[in-house]
């Protein structure tokens, strides 16, 4: 027996036990009736005195067993296991098929702590499925079931078989018919004697299901006794059945199929198939809906066996076996039926209720088929009664009671298994308890304001609320009433209504209070609404007429969110100047800053705001719906809608627009606007034809000019006859007999409509008539007429104009461009070529005459070849002008090279003079300066080297540079000397950069390495 006791918070250990007798609730009995345990749950307000409590939760569950029947001689005993936590600590039964063990002395069933003992097992008795159910104080819950099995296999009863006669290439089944067994079976054949095995291919094949062995094609060496061998894989025994002899005559048989299958989710399955025929058939496998195997289906073809593993609902379906070979196909179809034994995919939870509460808990399940549910409450079944419905999985208990207290669990089930899910319910009787909900200790009120103060106490069932203000009842009038739910409201609160308010709660296991204060405070109120512009500062007054005992926090809020001053940009900052103010100001005003700004005065367990809205008049917000009406070649007509004036009314309106050709958005001229409801029009003038615009408006008000509306839509103004003529009119040159015209083409944004084009006006000097051709592209920028009679360098009068779809447009203004000139007609003479150096060679030649009417002379080409060099491999170097002498550089020292001269000029390059050679110089040393050495002191630095040798293929050394700078990027001074030494009249203040390189007749040699020289004077250093 066991019993609830309901003790008040207000009573001690030592009470609440003499009270455990004299205020008994309710008592239960339970096994074993020899024995009553009088159990006092105390439900007080003290938390390390419950906590210790525990409903049982299984840590460990019963598992199924298969017993080899063979052990039972040698140990005959079994074990299940069950474990679970609690407190007080559980108490284990178990059940067999639904009724409950006894496990009394001279019992084969014992239990050892919660685990089960089954000794001297019986094959007949024991069998069987068992649950194992724990209990305490709080109730019962019962395991999963688990089965015991006896795993065995019998002998062949037939001691002789018939022999099987077939006739030679046709198929044959020899059956095995296993005796009766239980467990899991593998079969193989024996062929003659042990241990020679039938060997599985293409030919024989043994199913695993039935046991049968299938020969497709029988061959004379086939011909012999089978023997079919069953192993038990549980017990591990093995026996033989009779032999079949197997003798040739003259039959056949049709193909073998496979089993319809039911196969659980996520386990494996096999399909066999074998075909008997001659040739021997191959086997393959397909799904009826035509869907593919996925990657991981093994198809043994050699063995006829489909394997599906991980087996999923998308798995499921009719599969055909196709058996084929040369003389014709067969097919038979099997079915897979999917199946998952239940899954809890929502659980009850443990929970605690009050008296008279309601209860609902929602257990659901996946499976195929659809899963069934059932509850129970400690063990025993839970059917629907007046205050208890089961249905769906779902179980709700109205009105609670004690009695209803207990563990509780969903059996959620289909015919492939079922799945437990504990929880418990605790229901309580509670005296009323402000220990976790006491009154506020203050509570702030505007003079004139409304208060509600809350009383909810935790006692159960419900009881009774009444108020006190200080040590009288609480007197209720129109301004002050006790709600339905025990709260207090007051309203248009007075100075009067301050003082001590006791909230008094009862039911029939007790009596609890909780007191707090209320305190009227005059708040000062902040204008309903402020005005201010952008950019300006304003502050928001905030000042209190208080209790002075109480001490007060000024909070502010902007839209209902607290600001945090700091942050925000530095625009909010405090200006109160003592306790009772918590003014503050917003600085350089923003459109953003515009909202609800409130002032909330707290104490450590109340707090009372007023609140004011602040408007901020700006420049306004861009205007919306951008709309060109109308476009001609030069003007475009816009409507628009005004945006939010932002508290400031709209005064004027601009129009900015842009184009591909402009550099971002340009202000356009425009007509008087047309002012109209809602509505704004407004005619642009001045556009250019032809040319994709959008437009932008923008408004102003007293405040400033706002942002930007969207772009509107690009519009492309009509098209007209062109104004602009090509820039820069010119030519000359190109071949003979040509005349050349160029010009810098009209820009686009000046084409004035599409088809534009350039017409090209040309005669020669004094005459009358001009010739005309037309250029239809308008990228083009030359134009070359070609005739024989043209005679060379001829002066031609010029003028280009344009036109387009629309029309033609005006010639610009005529210029004088010359005719194509000849080539020079002659070589120059008297050409010279002298190495200066391993790497430059200076060419001289004769001037050729200046002929300034027919073949002028613009300058002078070289051209270079080494002697490994072919002449159409040339390197090439102009002159300009009348010069008569270059320098060639970057070739090669020690290299003979051939060089030849030719004028030039418009025309073209004239015959080339003859070559001459020339070898150039020897490298220079390629060696640098080493073992350099410096000393510096009174304003000189002197410095030393080591003689540099030239190699054999290098010229002599004759003389040495010294470079010297006082920085990196400063230009280097240069000192020549034929020794090995130098002295610098330099500053030592300075710090010097110094390099030092051989030269000779080659030219300069590689540089020594750089050397700083520091501010310093003293010995010598080496570098």
């Amino acid at each position: 027996m066991f019993c609830v006791l309901v003790v008040s918070p207000f009573e001690t250990l030592q009470g609440a036990s003499a009270h455990c007798y004299r205020t008994l609730i309710g008592c239960f009995t339970r096994r074993p009736m020899s024995k009553f345990v009088l159990s006092c749950l105390l439900y007080a307000h003290h938390p390390t005195e419950s906590s210790v409590l525990q409903s049982p939760v299984f840590t460990k569950q019963p598992g199924s067993i298969v017993y080899p029947v063979e052990t039972l001689e040698r140990n005959r005993e079994v074990v299940f296991s069950c474990e679970a936590q609690g407190s007080p600590p559980p108490i284990y039964r178990w059940k067999l098929n639904g009724t409950e063990i006894n496990p009394k002395s001279g019992s084969h069933y014992s239990l050892s702590g919660g685990n089960l003992r089954i000794s001297h097992l019986n094959k007949e008795q024991d069998a069987g499925t068992y649950q194992c159910l724990a209990s305490n104080s709080f109730g019962t819950i019962v395991s999963r079931e688990a089965s015991l099995t006896f795993a065995y296999l019998e002998h062949f009863k037939t001691h002789r078989r018939g022999s099987v006669s077939v006739r030679e290439g046709q198929g044959v089944v020899l059956l095995c018919g296993p005796p009766p067994h239980s467990g899991d079976l593998i079969f193989s054949w024996i062929f003659n004697e042990y241990p020679t095995f039938v060997k599985q291919d293409t030919r024989r094949f043994i199913s695993q299901e039935t046991g049968n062995l299938y020969i497709a094609k029988v061959e004379p060496s086939d011909v012999g006794n089978y023997t079919c061998v069953v192993t038990n894989t549980v017990t591990k025994s093995r026996v033989q059945g009779p032999p079949a002899p197997l003798v040739l005559r003259s039959d056949g048989e049709p193909i073998q199929f496979p089993e319809v299958v039911q196969v659980a989710k996520g386990s494996t399955v096999k399909l066999e198939c074998f075909a008997l025929g001659n040739p021997v058939p191959s086997i393959t496998w397909r799904r009826m809906d035509g869907v593919p195997f996925p990657r991981k289906v093994d198809m043994r073809k050699a063995s006829g066996v489909l394997e599906i593993p991980y087996f999923q609902q998308e798995d499921a379906g009719t599969y055909e076996c196709v058996a084929e070979n040369s003389r014709g196909m067969n097919t038979v179809k099997g079915k897979l039926s999917f199946y998952a034994p239940p899954h809890l995919i929502e659980k009850p939870q443990d929970v605690q209720k009050l008296i008279d509460d309601s209860l609902v808990w929602e257990c659901k399940a996946t499976g195929k088929p659809k899963p069934s549910y059932r509850w129970m409450k400690n063990g025993e079944n839970l059917e629907s009664a007046e205050r208890v419905q089961v249905a769906n999985g779902a179980l709700s208990i109205s009105r609670l009671t004690l009695s209803d207290t207990g563990m509780y669990q969903c059996v959620a089930g289909n015919k492939h298994g079922e799945v437990y899910s504990n929880a418990e319910l605790r229901v309580i009787a509670v005296a009323p308890d402000f220990s976790h909900n006491q009154l506020r200790s203050q509570t702030l009120v505007k003079v004139g304001g409304d208060v509600l103060i809350e009383c909810k106490p935790k006692m159960s069932p419900w009881g009774v609320i009444s108020w006190r203000k200080g040590s009288e009842p609480l007197r209720e009038s129109t301004r002050v009433t006790i709600l339905d739910n025990g709260n207090l409201r007051i309203w248009n609160a007075t100075k009067s209504d301050a003082g001590l308010y006791t909230c008094v709660a009862r039911n029939q296991f007790g009596v609890a209070s909780s007191t707090g204060s209320v305190t009227p405070t005059i708040i000062t109120t902040l204008p309903s609404t402020l005005d201010v512009n952008v950019g300006e500062s304003v502050v928001l007054p905030c000042q209190v007429s208080h209790d002075p005992s109480l001490e007060l926090k000024f909070t502010w809020f902007f839209n209902e969110q607290l600001i945090h001053f700091g942050s925000h940009g530095g625009f909010f900052e405090k200006v109160g100047v003592d306790e009772t103010t918590g003014d503050i100001m917003i600085r350089n005003i923003q459109l953003r800053h515009a909202g609800k700004y409130t002032c909330a005065v707290q104490t450590k367990v109340d707090s009372i705001s007023i609140a004011a809205d602040l408007v901020v008049r700006g420049p306004p917000g861009p205007p919306t719906s951008i709309h060109v009406e109308d476009i001609t070649d030069t003007t475009a007509s816009l409507s628009w809608r005004p945006g939010p004036d932002n508290h400031s009314p709209i005064t004027a309106y601009t129009i900015q627009a842009r184009t591909p050709f402009s550099l971002g958005w340009q202000a356009v001229t425009t007509g008087k606007p047309w002012w109209g409801g809602h509505r704004l029009t407004a005619t642009v003038i001045d556009l250019s034809p032809w040319v994709e615009y959008e437009f932008r408006v923008l408004a102003s008000n007293t405040i400033g000019t706002g942002e930007p509306s969207k772009p509107s839509k690009q519009a492309r103004t009509k098209g007209t006859s062109p104004k602009v003529t090509p820039a820069n009119v010119s030519g000359g040159g190109g071949s003979r007999s040509e005349l050349v015209i160029t010009w810098e083409p009209v820009p686009e944004e000046l084409q004035n409509g599409p088809g534009f084009g350039y017409v090209v006006a040309f005669r020669p000097h004094g005459a009358t008539g001009w010739m005309q051709a037309a250029v239809p592209s308008a990228e083009a920028s030359r134009y070359v007429f070609k005739n024989e009679s043209i005679q060379p360098f001829s002066p031609f009068h010029v003028k280009v104009g344009v036109y387009n779809n629309e029309g033609e447009g005006p010639f610009g203004p005529v210029t004088t461009i010359y005719s194509a000139e000849e080539e020079p007609g002659r070589a120059p003479t008297r050409v010279r070529a002298k190495s200066l150096s391993a790497s430059e060679i200076e060419v001289s030649w004769k001037a050729l005459p200046w002929n300034a009417s027919k073949k002028r002379v613009l300058g002078y080409e070289l051209r270079y070849w080494s002697r490994s060099e072919r002449e159409d491999t040339a390197s090439v170097q102009r002159t300009v002008g009348n010069q008569t002498s270059t320098i060639i550089h970057g070739v090669k020292g020690s290299t003979t090279y051939y060089i030849s001269v030719r004028a030039y000029n418009t025309a073209g390059t004239g015959p080339p003079s003859s070559p001459v050679n020339v070898t150039t110089k020897k490298p220079p040393p390629s060696q640098p300066p080493v073992k350099v050495m410096w000393n510096a002191s009174n304003s000189k630095i002197i410095l030393n080297w080591e003689q540099v040798k030239a190699l054999e293929n290098e010229s002599e050394v004759t003389g040495y540079k010294v470079l010297y700078k006082k920085n990196r990027h400063s230009r280097p001074s240069v000192m020549e000397t034929n020794t090995t030494s130098v002295e610098l009249a330099l500053p030592t203040d300075e710090d010097y950069i110094i390099q030092i390189k051989a030269f000779g007749e080659g030219g300069e040699g590689s540089s020594s390495r750089q050397i700083t020289i520091p501010r310093i004077t003293g010995r010598w250093r080496a570098s």
